[in-house]
C-alpha cells in the first residue's frame, strides 16, 4: 500500500501552538507520545490509515509545536487540555486514542476529565510508579537522574534513566533493526539533543510524579485497554502497566516489542491495535 503524504494542521492552544498530520479516512484514531513528535509513529501511522483518519501530532513544545513560555512545567494535565482542544477542533464525534509512555498518561487524564471524547484508549506502557509498591524509590531515583541532568549534562543523565528505566534508548533506529524503512522516522541528531533537554527539564518528573483518578478512571464510559510489551518485562513502564490493570480490574494485554513496539514491529503492532479497537470490549 503506497503511503500517502499526510495533511498537516496548526492548532493554537493556550500558550501554545500544536503541529499535527492527519491521514486516511473512517473513525477518527489519534496516535499519542510523550515526549515523542507525530514523527515517532510515521511507520505506524499509514498501516493504519486504510481503516482510519489517523492523527498524529507534537505535544506542545516538541519538534514543531512551539510554546511561548519555554521554561513552563508541562504536567500532564496540560497535555491532556491540548489533546481535548485538538480533538473538538477535529470534530467528528469520539475517536479512539493510543497513547505510548507519557502520552498514555496524557490519555488517562484525558478520559478521567472528558470521557465523551474517547470510545476506546489502549493506554501503552504508562510509567506511573505511584502505583507500585516501591514508589518512594523510584521517586528518588528519578530525582537523581533530573539532577544529574542539571550537574552533569544529558548523555550522563540518559545512562542514569536506562539504568532506572531499563530503557536502553527511546526509539531503536530503523538502520539498527535491519531492513528498510521510510525516510521520516530518523530523527536529526540535534533533534534528539533538544527533546531530551526538554524531557529532562520539563516532563519527566510530573509525568511519573502523575497520580490517576481511578475512581473517574473505573467509572468513565470509555473503554480502557492497558497495553504492556512483549519484551519489555521487567522494565519499569511494564510494572506500572500491570499495576495500573490491575487497579482497573482487568488484564494487560501484550503487544509486539517493547517500550518502542510500535517502531520495533509496526507492522504487527498496527494489526493488533486494529483487531483490539475494531472487536469487541
Amino acid at each position: 500500500m503506497p503511503i500517502d503524504e499526510p495533511r498537516t494542521g496548526s492548532l493554537p492552544v493556550p500558550g501554545a501552538r500544536l503541529y499535527y498530520e492527519v491521514r486516511g479516512t473512517g473513525p477518527v484514531l489519534v496516535l499519542n507520545g510523550v515526549p515523542m513528535g507525530a514523527g515517532g509513529f510515521a511507520e505506524l501511522a499509514p498501516l493504519l490509515a486504510e481503516h482510519y483518519t489517523v492523527v498524529s501530532y507534537d505535544p506542545r513544545g516538541t519538534f514543531r509545536s512551539g510554546v511561548d513560555d519555554p521554561a513552563r512545567a508541562t504536567p500532564p494535565e496540560l497535555l491532556a487540555d491540548d489533546l481535548h482542544r485538538l480533538l473538538t477542533a477535529l470534530g467528528d464525534g469520539p475517536a479512539h486514542l493510543f497513547g505510548s509512555s507519557g502520552g498514555a498518561v496524557t490519555g488517562l487524564a484525558l478520559v478521567a476529565r472528558h470521557p465523551g471524547q474517547v470510545i476506546t484508549f489502549v493506554a501503552h506502557e504508562p510509567p506511573l510508579p505511584e502505583l507500585l509498591p516501591d514508589r518512594d524509590e523510584v521517586r528518588a531515583a528519578i530525582d537523581e537522574v533530573c539532577d544529574t541532568y542539571v550537574s552533569a549534562g544529558r548523555e550522563a543523565a540518559l545512562k542514569r534513566y536506562a539504568a532506572v528505566t531499563g530503557i536502553e534508548r527511546f526509539s531503536q533506529p530503523p538502520s539498527a533493526r535491519g531492513g528498510s524503512a521510510a525516510p521520516a522516522t530518523f530523527t536529526a541528531p540535534a533533534d534528539v539533543r533538544a527533546i531530551l533537554d526538554r524531557f529532562f527539564r520539563h516532563l519527566l518528573r510530573p509525568i511519573v510524579g502523575c497520580r490517576p483518578d481511578m475512581t473517574a478512571l473505573r467509572e468513565s464510559p470509555t473503554r480502557i485497554v492497558v497495553a504492556g510489551g512483549s519484551t519489555s518485562r521487567g522494565e519499569l513502564a511494564h510494572r506500572t502497566a500491570a499495576a495500573l490493570a490491575d487497579r482497573l480490574g482487568t488484564r494487560m494485554l501484550d503487544f509486539p516489542g517493547g517500550h518502542t513496539g510500535f517502531q520495533q514491529e509496526p507492522r504487527e503492532f498496527a494489526r493488533l491495535l486494529h483487531r483490539v479497537l475494531s472487536g469487541p470490549a
